[in-house]
């Protein structure tokens, strides 16, 4: 169940991030010469939902990791600037807070 939670956190992150790019990209649209809200209209109810899904993984995953409240704000925070949910999951990947310290992140080879 964390795995898969964990999983899917990581998956929103994303998706997030690019739908931050589709929505920009349809703000530019929206407010440049084309004056068109096409790109507004389809990618902002979709931004706007990846926002409240990852939200909600970050509160889930950080129950089941057990993170320090600090980082659960931060990881809330970096779903409001663009981009920051990627470099929040790398952060987190490397300091471990998205994997077991029990399981090693690549298998052992036996020596010898």
């Amino acid at each position: 169940m964390r795995e898969k939670m964990t999983r899917l956190f990581v998956a929103a992150a994303i998706a997030e991030a690019c739908s931050w790019l589709a929505l920009l990209a349809g703000m530019a649209v929206k407010y440049g010469p084309p004056a068109n809200e096409i790109g507004v209209h389809v990618f902002g109810p979709i931004h706007g939902a990846l926002f409240v899904v990852y939200g909600i993984l970050v509160l889930v995953v950080a129950r089941l990791r057990r993170w320090r409240l600090v980082t659960t704000v931060v990881a809330l925070a970096c779903a409001v600037p663009p981009f920051a949910t990627l470099v929040f999951e790398r952060w987190a990947r490397r300091r471990g807070l998205l994997h077991d310290a029990s399981t090693p992140e690549r298998s052992l080879t036996p020596v010898g």
